[in-house]
């Protein structure tokens, strides 16, 4: 990845919901011409058409045992995975569904020629053991919540103006109650190629999008019990993991696990991008779809449309916990402060940083379009939007920040418990 991607790449950041609604309404700097993308949201908020619903194929759920994750190891790194043995909670000895993450002492970060300013440096960070949920809550698990209590998400319900105020500039007006309408993020891709630097190209807020309809009215999750949920805020998964008796994982929990038992390793599998011409992760590969973020002219049935695949689809990790990277970020939850590591390095005092819970507040001055200190948590793992020329995310140490509220077609979650260790 050139030095020119990845400035791109750190100028190209998503917006948030807040940001999409308040760029219709907000002033532009003095001696500068408003963003064309403040008309775009000004018609997706005025109620425009919504995108389009087309149902999204995949791979078959992948049915080998979770032992077979020896077999990912890339050329490298693989004399230094973890030799710990794959256990997997069965309601008994552990909670079902979720794999037991030894802990240990890791660098965390990376100082690698692909890593961004907010994962450096590498340090050191011990964390305690922990179970975690072997793949992304899916839509079948989130409808069951729904069901058993009723919730609405941050998509479902009319917006809150303070929630909304701030994420905006400062003197940004009060939008009419005629935008304030239950809407969500969605990746409608471009019909030939564009320049990276305005996302709204491929981003609109669309009316009626959720986590039943991920693309918005028409389209909807129906056949796709197996898929990772999106459309989900960090407020949603919070309430998700209250019901379930689980929490959200930390940061630190969610690199250690995502790594597998690989010190540095570029990839969750290893340093090899694809071993053996494999995939490795529901990406955006450019030799099968073509340039981001056209999206690529074939049926959902022929597997090249864009969007999640079934939990599963790719080899689990050395911890056996699949899709860790790709297929949809994943909330965790610490506060993001994009010059975190490099305070936690400098405060370490040569000593392993014992089981940190992130930052007490959030910074992030590259989000030009919402104040330095507007409230951001941490996601994680990238999504099948991350490729080499536009997001490098698909990687463990890759990090972003993301408004709380913000539910997006490519933003998902999975849970940790303190449940005890397993036995023996």
């Amino acid at each position: 990845m050139s030095k020119q991607q990845r400035t791109k790449h750190k100028a190209t950041r998503p917006a948030t919901v807040a940001t999409a609604r308040v760029q219709a309404v907000a002033p532009a700097p003095s001696g500068t011409a408003a963003p064309s993308s403040r008309r775009t949201f000004l018609a997706a908020l005025a109620g425009a058409a919504a995108a389009g619903g087309a149902a999204y194929g995949g791979m078959a759920w992948w049915q080998g045992r979770a032992a077979a994750a020896s077999q990912v190891a890339a050329p490298g790194k693989a004399e230094q995975r973890t030799r710990a043995t794959i256990v997997q909670g069965d309601g008994v000895n552990g909670p079902k569904g979720m794999v037991w993450v030894p802990g240990g002492t890791f660098a965390m970060g990376s100082d690698s020629k692909l890593a961004q300013p907010n994962e450096k440096p590498a340090h050191r960070v011990q964390v305690h053991g922990f179970w975690m949920d072997r793949s992304h809550v899916t839509n079948a698990q989130f409808r069951e919540f729904v069901k058993a209590t009723g919730y609405l998400t941050t998509a479902e319900r009319k917006p809150d103006w303070e929630t909304i105020r701030v994420q905006s500039p400062p003197g940004t007006p009060r939008p009419p109650d005629s935008m304030l309408v239950p809407a969500a993020m969605v990746f409608v891709g471009t019909d030939r190629p564009v320049n990276l630097s305005d996302w709204s190209q491929w981003w609109q807020l669309v009316p009626g999008a959720n986590w039943k309809a991920p693309q918005g009215p028409g389209s909807s999750i129906e056949g796709k019990d197996d898929h990772p949920v999106v459309q989900v805020s960090y407020e949603d998964a919070l309430a998700f993991a209250s019901w379930a008796g689980k929490r959200l994982p930390t940061e630190a929990e969610w690199e250690f696990a995502a790594r597998g038992g690989l010190e540095q390793a570029t990839y969750a599998w290893g340093d090899d991008y694809q071993p053996d011409g494999q995939p490795m992760a529901n990406i955006w590969d450019k030799t099968a779809k073509g340039r981001f973020p056209v999206m690529p002219k074939v049926s959902a049935k022929a597997g090249g449309a864009i969007g999640t695949q079934p939990a599963g689809t790719f080899l689990p990790n050395g911890y056996g916990l699949v899709d860790m990277t790709g297929n949809a970020w994943q909330w965790v939850a610490d506060w993001y402060r994009s010059d975190y590591f490099a305070l936690q390095a400098e405060a370490q005092g040569g000593k392993a940083v014992d089981n940190p819970a992130g930052p007490q507040d959030s910074w992030d001055p590259d989000d030009a379009g919402a104040p330095p200190a507007a409230p951001r948590r941490v996601t994680r793992g990238g999504s099948f939007l991350c490729n080499e020329d536009y997001c490098l995310s698909y990687r463990p140490s890759a990090r972003r920040g993301n408004d709380p509220f913000n539910p997006m077609s490519h933003i998902g979650f999975r849970l940790v418990s303190d449940a005890p260790r397993p036995a023996g």
